[in-house]
Order: C-alpha cells, then structure tokens, then sequence
C-alpha cells in the first residue's frame, strides 16, 4: 500500500482519468459540461461582486462629499451647548484637521405659489474646507452668505421644485421655520418663522441630499430658529490623511463626555451601508445556490467515471491500495473538474470586467445618475471567496462518486 502511495500519488490517476479518451463519449460530455457550468458561475459571481464593488465606492464616495469623517452631535434631543474650551481642546487634537459647526431642521421653502419641504442646514465659514459640497457645484458657486446677508446653495432637485434659477434669481425665496422656544415645546397655533434670502447657486451630488438639503449661514439659521450663538445640532470634523480614526474618536469623546455620540460617516448613513452589504451577500448567496445545482453534473460524471474505471479501481486494491488512496483519487478529479472550470471563469471575468473598466461599454439606462455606466471593482478577497466556494461545492459534490469508488469490492476474474 505504502509503494503503491509513494509511486503513484493520488493526483497523477486524476489527472490521467481526466485527459484519458473515455470509452463512453458521455462522460466526456458531461465531464465538460461541469466545467462549463462551474466557469459561467465563477465568471458570474466575480464579476457581480465586482459590480457592486463599484457602485459600493461610488456611492461611498457621493455621501463623503457631504458627510466627514466624524461627527459630534447630542445623544438625545436635536441641540447640543458648545463651549469655547472644548473647541479649543478640539482644535488641539492630534489628527483634527478642521472642523464646522452646523444646525439644521426641517423648514419650507417657497418661491411664489410653489412650495418644497426641505432640511435647512445653517453652516459656518470652515464648512467649504471641511465637506466637498463646494466641488459638486451645479449652478452658480457656493456662497451661505453671513449672519446679516445670508445666501441659499440648494439640492438641484430643490431648485427644480421651486422652479429657480438659483444663480440668477431677482426675487428672494421665503423661509418658514417653527421657531424654538425656551421650553422647547412648539405650539402648533404659532405661526412659523418667515425669512427671506436670495440664492448662490445648487450641488449635484446624489438624490437623497438633492431632493432634501438646502444650505445657509449658521448665523441666519440661528435667528430663524431661535438658537443662541454657543447652540448647534452638530460639529462636523475632517481628519488628517494620517489620523487613527478610533484613536482621534476617543479623544472627542473625552473632550465632550457622555452627553454626545461621535458618529463615523457610514454610522451616520448605517441603514444604507446595511443595506448594501446584505444585497451584495443576498446575491451572493443565490449565485452559490445555483453553483451547488450546477454542481449535480460533477456528480454524474463522476459516477459514470467510477463505472468505467472498476478494473483499475480493482487492481489498485489488488496491489495494495486502501479506500484512503481510492477515495481520494476520485475527490481530487472534482476539485481538478472545479479548478479548470474556475480559472476559466476568471479569466473570462478578469477580461470583461476590464473591458467594462477601460472602455465602460454596458452603459447605465435611464441618464438620471451621475455616472452613465456601471462602475466596476475586483477585489482580491472576491477572488479567494469564489475560490474557496467552488472548491467547497466540488468537494460535497465529489464526495459520493468517491465514497462509491472507495467501496467497491475486489472482483478481478481469472
């Protein structure tokens, strides 16, 4: 058994079987049509994990452009007290590189007879530096004006809503606000607080913050809600290139203590990335469920194979193989059968995902987004993942024929 293990390794029958003309061309058949199987589903999953790789960074990159790297707000209510002393102890932490101040509630906005709900967002002067807002300018520049001259950069979608040409408008627009009281209970009897302000222009940066943010000076949001000068609903932070995230947020925490959250970018859009994450696993999960069906034509190769081979198989035991060497002959032909089919798939995935990379040729339908084609990103760990997955499926799929062969008793006629 040993001579027969050390001159003849399990690998070397899988790999003659494999190459061997088959005396029944079915099995060549259905031996191909495994690989084939397994390198349109390895293609597949490759490159749709790639896909949403891509719209994963795209859409990462579209909410930094709005949200930064931290961002410090009230545990409970909507307003939180800043003093000169945190800000100051703010400013000094290593890897802070800026940060701003901002308030923002729901408000109305109205241009003659049309209307928008919208989030307005009161901004200091750092907010430039510290977002990338002012990059994703549509119409006009970006400009919140001061406390005293206050200006509005509107969501493109706003700006069509109310019908403005948000660079060039000669009349201003109308704010309503329900103003905030000392007790900070609204009486819904209360008229809401009217302001009027001209436009500087409107960002186009992705729907949710399109259709639902407008843009002013904190100073005029301040008066509008009826905030002290030491009041906002959030500090905004940017970090240095070379800033520990976790590092820098612990510092904040212990400079504003329990009564506050310092928030990541993806915490404060949780439920999005949430989302994302289980589509891509959902997809992946169905692309393996169809993987493991594909898989059935291992099986029937292999049993076809084991069929064909018996007097080898006897002849092996005869000289002293035991079902060890016999069961893993016929494992490694699946996993053989699956690598072959897998570096084809890749190869075929690498290639069109490449394609689509430099020469972007499945354009998106519909114009609406901000890209007009699909985005895509191989990542190695993708690789491994579907590696790892077929081999796996192989291996359960294989598992049967190989227990077969194993099992088989001597039967060598004289």
């Amino acid at each position: 058994m040993k001579e027969v293990s050390k001159s003849a390794p399990a690998f070397i029958f899988a790999w003659r079987y494999f190459k061997a003309k088959k005396s029944t061309n079915a099995i060549n058949i259905i031996a191909w049509v495994s690989v084939t199987a397994i390198a349109v589903g390895a293609a597949a999953l490759i490159i749709i994990l790639s896909a949403f790789n891509g719209f994963e960074d795209l859409v990462k990159s579209l909410y930094s452009s709005f949200y930064t790297d931290l961002k410090v707000s009230p545990a409970s209510g909507k307003i939180m007290t800043v003093s000169e002393a945190q800000l100051n102890k703010l400013e000094q932490i290593p890897g802070v590189a800026r940060f701003t101040l901002v308030a923002e509630e729901k408000a109305i906005v109205q241009n003659g007879e049309k209307q928008q709900f919208v989030i307005l967002k009161g901004v200091d002067e750092q907010y430039e530096e510290v977002t990338g807002v002012a990059d994703k300018m549509y119409n006009g520049t970006f400009n919140s004006g001061t406390a005293e001259d206050p200006r509005l950069v509107l969501g493109a979608g706003i700006e069509n809503g109310l019908g403005v040409y948000s660079d060039r408008n000669l009349l201003p627009l109308t704010v309503y606000m329900v103003k905030r009281t000392k007790s900070n209970v609204y009486n819904p009897l209360d008229p809401p607080t009217p302001g009027y302000v001209n436009t500087s222009g409107s960002f186009l940066i992705q729907q949710d913050f399109d259709n639902k943010y407008v843009l002013t000076h904190i100073g005029f949001m301040r008066k509008l809600w009826g905030l002290n000068d030491d009041e906002c609903s959030g500090i905004e932070i940017l970090l240095n290139e070379k800033a520990r995230l976790e590092d820098v947020r612990k510092q904040i925490k212990t400079v504003f203590g329990e009564g506050y959250k310092v928030q990541t970018k993806f915490e404060q859009n949780q439920a999005l990335f949430s989302i994302m994450n289980v589509e891509k696993w959902v997809i992946y999960g169905i692309l393996t469920l169809i993987m493991i069906i594909a898989a059935f034509n291992i099986v029937g190769a292999l049993m076809m194979l084991v069929l064909e081979k018996q007097k080898d198989i006897f002849v092996l035991k005869a000289l002293g193989a035991d079902q060890n060497f016999i069961r893993r002959i016929f494992l490694l032909e699946g996993i053989l059968l699956a690598l072959i089919g897998t570096a084809i798939g890749i190869i075929v995935a690498v290639l069109l995902c490449w394609i689509q990379i430099q020469f972007k040729v499945i354009p998106l339908q519909g114009g609406s987004f901000v890209i007009d084609y699909y985005p895509v990103k191989m990542l190695p760990a993708d690789f491994l993942l579907v590696v790892l997955t077929i081999l796996a499926i192989a291996l359960l799929a294989a598992w049967v024929p190989a227990k077969k062969a194993a099992t088989l008793p001597i039967m060598l006629k004289s």
